[in-house]
């Protein structure tokens, strides 16, 4: 890699440290608000874990996301892709369900898991093969991705024959459910591939200057396509878990997710320009948003107001963000 990639990412990089530090202060900050707001149900372990499992399937989205932004991208298709693909997981899970119950479901989460990465592939090629505007491509497949599945359900929901599929979603292990763990599990080894592999400072590098990056010989459509192929993973994990959750789909699911994943990482201080950022810190991000969200549930606020609260969130991260660069 050039001398110039290597000195526009420390650059960068030293600003994100002081973005690290302020997310880290502005967590501790609400952690202490929804403390004495919500006081004393806000510190149950109970609460914190129906907070932590809220989170996480938006927010194992959001590590993909994540990688998508750093690298100068955007997907808005993420919310329709996990319903499609947790429909038609659970759709192959009934076909071969009376044939071997076990294998439906490993059937079924390797499909979703499958065929959401696809999905994601998909979205990679239309960006960097068919030079389509990110904003574009994913509005786009955000529609197809709905109308397909709402098509295939008939507008009804896809139900599981098998009674086991879910206690795979309800699994809780050292008094963590399941949800919680691959959240955890997947931050840390996408923070490891993003700061530790040479594929993940390349996707630093493209989205911190794509023809700075070309001249470095970094192939980039191939780095520009990896984050829409990693997300598409995510997103069948939580595609998976979800549908195991409810036991079906509704076509409706999910609605609304690619809010709460992009929320997530711009309030973990990952700028929306691209080129820097951390999965951990979108960790974060997400468990923010869900205090935002259990402090305005038990402060009995309405759910429509709630979703107005993550937007004013959302442009006060990004105002905040835009002031720093100044």
């Amino acid at each position: 890699m050039s001398n110039n990639i290597l000195n526009l990412l420390n650059v960068k990089n030293k600003k994100f440290v002081l973005r690290e530090h302020t997310t880290l202060i502005g967590f501790l900050a609400l952690f202490v608000i929804a403390s004495i707001l919500g006081w004393p149900d806000f510190l149950r372990w109970r609460n914190i874990v129906t907070l932590l499992r809220q989170v996480s399937y938006t927010g194992i989205i959001a590590l993909g996301m994540t990688l998508i932004i750093i690298s100068g991208g955007f997907d808005l298709s993420v919310g329709s892709m996990t319903a499609f693909a947790g429909g038609v997981g659970l759709f192959a899970m009934n076909s071969v369900n009376s044939f071997n119950p076990l294998f439906a479901i490993i059937l079924s989460i390797v499909v979703a898991i499958a065929f959401a990465t696809f999905l994601g592939l998909l979205n990679g090629l239309l960006v960097t093969k068919g030079k389509i505007a990110p904003f574009i491509a994913t509005l786009g497949t955000m529609s197809i991705f709905r109308s397909l599945i709402i098509y295939f359900a008939k507008a009804g929901n896809i139900e599981s024959i098998n009674t086991n599929y879910g206690d795979i979603g309800s699994a809780v292990i050292l008094g963590l459910p399941l949800p919680v763990w691959c959240f955890f599990i997947l931050a840390i080894l996408l923070e490891v591939f993003l700061k530790d592999t040479k594929t993940g400072v390349y996707i630093c590098a493209v989205g911190a200057n794509e023809q700075v990056a070309k001249y470095s010989a970094i192939n980039i459509n191939r780095i520009k396509l990896i984050p829409y192929v990693i997300t598409g993973f995510t997103v069948g994990v939580s595609a998976m878990l979800w549908s195991s959750r409810l036991n079906c789909i509704n076509p409706s699911d999910c609605t609304g997710y690619e809010l709460d994943a992009i929320a997530a990482v711009v309030i973990g201080g990952t700028p929306m320009s691209g080129g820097l950022g951390s999965v951990l810190t979108t960790v974060v991000g997400a468990i923010m948003l869900g205090m935002i969200n259990n402090m305005l549930v038990l402060a009995g606020v309405s759910s429509y107001l709630q979703q107005a609260a993550k937007g004013l969130v959302i442009i006060v991260a990004v105002l905040l963000q835009y002031k720093r660069e100044k």
